[in-house]
Formats: C-alpha cells, sequence, structure tokens
C-alpha cells in the first residue's frame, strides 16, 4: 500500500515540478566532516557535481523522504546528522525545490541523489550533493506513468530504474556523467497477469538490480508477481526474460537480496507474509517459497534490510508498529523468526541499515518520526538516542 498518509493503498495528489532546476545552500555542512558542522558554509557560485568525499568521521548524513502535498508534510528533501557511534540524530535544513521525494536513491559515486516525484503525473529529481554540503537541484523528468513509489541507481551508475505505482509500470532513464537525466529510454507497463483479488490493477511497487548486475527485478503488488528483465546497457532498455507468481492476493511490496545472490526475502503486504525466494544469477529466475510468518498476527508488513555480513534480517510492520528480527540460516536460503521489538513510532514505512550495519533506521510516517536502534552482535535491536522529527517521514537515506 502506497497511502498519503492514509493507510489506503494510493499516491499523493498530483502537483507541478519547479519550472527549472534551482539552486540552493544546504545549510550546516550537509557533507561535511563533524569539525565543519559548527558552520554554516556559502551558496555554491558554481554548479555542485564534484564527487568527492571527505573521510569517515563520527557524524554522518541523513536524507529524509517525505511527501510536501500531504498535510503536514516537508518541504523537499529532509536533511539530519547521526552519531555513528551513538545513533543520536540532529536535523539540519531541508533542500527545497523537490516535489514529494517519497523515496531517494543514491548515486554510487555518493555525488548525486535522486527522488521520485510521487504524483498522478509521475517524475523523477536529480540533485547534486557537494563535499561542502551544498547542492544543486538538476532538474527532473517524466517518468511516463503515475504514482511512483520506487527508484533504484544500476550499479554501472548509468541508468536510474523507477517504478510507478498507480500505472503500474516502469521505467528507465540515462545519467549523465554530471549526474543529470536524460530523456526516458523505456517505459514497460504490466498488462499481465491479471490483478489480484481485491487489485484494481497492476501496481509497481519497486525496481532493482539483482547482485549479479545482469538482471533487474521489479515487484508488482496489484499483479502477485515479480518481473525479470534483462538491462540493455547501451540502449537502456528492458527485455523480459522470467516471471515469478506469489500466492494470489498476497501483494508483494519490496524485495531485498542477501548479500551471497542466490537468496532473497520478500515483504507481502496484503497477506502479512514473508516469502524467501530462491535466485539463479545465470537465468535471473525467482522462485518463491511458502510465505512465513512476520512475528505478527495482523498488519502491512513495508520492507525488509538484511546485514552487511548476511546474518540478520529486519522487516518493519504498519500496523503493530514493529520491527522483526530473522536469523539467516543455510547460506541465505532460510529464515528463522527471533522476536519482535516495538519500532518507535507510528506505521514504520521504510526501513535503512548504516553503511556498517551497526545501526537500523525506522521512517515512521504517521508519528512524523524517525527511530534508530544499536545492532548488537546478536543482532538484537537497542534504541539509540531520542527520534528525530521528520515531516510525514517515509524514507531515509544514511550517507556513506
Amino acid at each position: 500500500m502506497n497511502a498519503v498518509p492514509s493507510p489506503a493503498p494510493g499516491h499523493a495528489p498530483g502537483h507541478r515540478l519547479p519550472a527549472a532546476p534551482s539552486r540552493r545552500s544546504l545549510l550546516g555542512g550537509l557533507l561535511a566532516g563533524a569539525a565543519a558542522l559548527a558552520a554554516t558554509p556559502a551558496v555554491l557560485a558554481t554548479p555542485a557535481r564534484a564527487s568527492a568525499r571527505p573521510a569517515p568521521t563520527a557524524t554522518r548524513p541523513l536524507l529524509l523522504g517525505t511527501y510536501t502535498s500531504a498535510e503536514g508534510g516537508g518541504t523537499g528533501i529532509g536533511t539530519a546528522t547521526y552519531d555513528t557511534a551513538t545513533g543520536a540524530t540532529t536535523p539540519r535544513p531541508v533542500i527545497t525545490g523537490v516535489e514529494n521525494p517519497s523515496y531517494l536513491a543514491l548515486h554510487p559515486s555518493g555525488a548525486t541523489v535522486y527522488a521520485v516525484a510521487e504524483q498522478d503525473a509521475g517524475a523523477v529529481t536529480a540533485v547534486a550533493l557537494a563535499p561542502d554540503g551544498t547542492y544543486e537541484v538538476l532538474g527532473t523528468r517524466p517518468t511516463g506513468g503515475s504514482g511512483p513509489t520506487h527508484l533504484s541507481v544500476h550499479p554501472s551508475g548509468r541508468w536510474l530504474l523507477s517504478a510507478n505505482y498507480t500505472s503500474g509500470s516502469v521505467a528507465v532513464h540515462p545519467i549523465a556523467q554530471d549526474g543529470s537525466l536524460g530523456e526516458r529510454t523505456d517505459l514497460v507497463t504490466h498488462s499481465s497477469p491479471p490483478p489480484g483479488p481485491g487489485q484494481n490493477g497492476p501496481h509497481a511497487h519497486q525496481i532493482v538490480t539483482a547482485p549479479d548486475g545482469g538482471h533487474v527485478l521489479a515487484v508488482d503488488l496489484g499483479t502477485d508477481t515479480v518481473y525479470t528483465y534483462r538491462l540493455d546497457e547501451s540502449a537502456g532498455t528492458l527485455t523480459e526474460v522470467s516471471r515469478a507468481a506469489l500466492a494470489p492476493g498476497s501483494g508483494p511490496r519490496h524485495l531485498t537480496f542477501h548479500p551471497g545472490g542466490r537468496s532473497a526475502y520478500l515483504a507481502c503486504e496484503l497477506d502479512n507474509t514473508t516469502v524467501v525466494c530462491a535466485y539463479d544469477p545465470d537465468s535471473g529466475t525467482l522462485t518463491p517459497g511458502a510465505g512465513q510468518s512476520t512475528g505478527s498476527d495482523t498488519g502491512y508488513p513495508a520492507q525488509l534490510v538484511v546485514t552487511g555480513d548476511g546474518s540478520y534480517a529486519y522487516l518493519a510492520n504498519r500496523g503493530p508498529n514493529s520491527l522483526t528480527r530473522y536469523a539467516v540460516e543455510d547460506g541465505g536460503a532460510a529464515l528463522r523468526l527471533l522476536d519482535t521489538v516495538p519500532a518507535g513510532g507510528d506505521w514504520p514505512r521504510q526501513l535503512a541499515l548504516s553503511p556498517d550495519s551497526s545501526l537500523l533506521f525506522a521512517a515512521n510516517q504517521r508519528s512524523s518520526t524517525v527511530t534508530a536502534f544499536r545492532i548488537g552482535s546478536d543482532g538484537s535491536l537497542a534504541p539509540a538516542g531520542d527520534p528525530l522529527p521528520a515531516p510525514v517521514a517515509v524514507c531515509v537515506l544514511p550517507l556513506p
């Protein structure tokens, strides 16, 4: 489901995108080191497209997705910092000039972040991030569909992939060397199989590249199907190579790969299950197993994340407002439910791990907060710091 901000499936109301790219100063040194946080950087005199980043410090940036069109929503991409040791978070100024940035993805260079514009006239926006903490909105491109809810950058850094929830389609855009986006090179609509029980059409909820780099998988909540495509890296076009059928009415929402690359985990929103899938990197074939418990009798699973060493997986449960901990077993081919803990907020929409998997962040949509948890050696979760105020928080992205 993709509510804004009610629990019913849907997307944000349509809003016009900025007429032209704008440049703003991101105060507080978003990408600067801890020493620079005490100063306010000046507005860039030239475009912010540098790819260099400062050496790691104890304070790192967070980017926050929201709905600018929702009551109580934000005014753009929120920013904050977090302490890598304690998890304590500090709010920073907002990156303005970006409409309904409900999902964010970072370019492999770290120099550009991309945001969906989740509205009727779907679009994607590129924002250049400079090491001194300034930024530049590089512009937007239409996705060719409505209600885009997810996007990801191909590992090559040359293609942006996006999923249009409301229209049930996936799109491809080329990425220029400066991080800006070119005209769309492909648009594929999920016209079959027929929608699942109670669904009103296809709803592409996610698009992601498999660890092998050769296949792109699109998760469709409306057709209860995961589509595997091969991306032509010269033309930017998608060719379907296989489909994985989930249980009718299960509503698959979000797929997460195990680091080993031969297993993946699906959060199924409508039947409240987690599904372990086998994955063949040679053919791109995904083979789902049986649905298993999310640790709660009710609710709407949102997203799974897996630690970098592949030992533990965590699931966000909306409704029960809990986080489920799984032990990853059999080389990634099995999940064993360990426990659940309170998410510390209302309607945990999305999860993210810090780059070293020492911290887990939850974006809580209805309570407008981001909560942080320290991950113990046994995978246990302990609250870290106070909740971070974040208007209609629907995505959190810790930067390396």
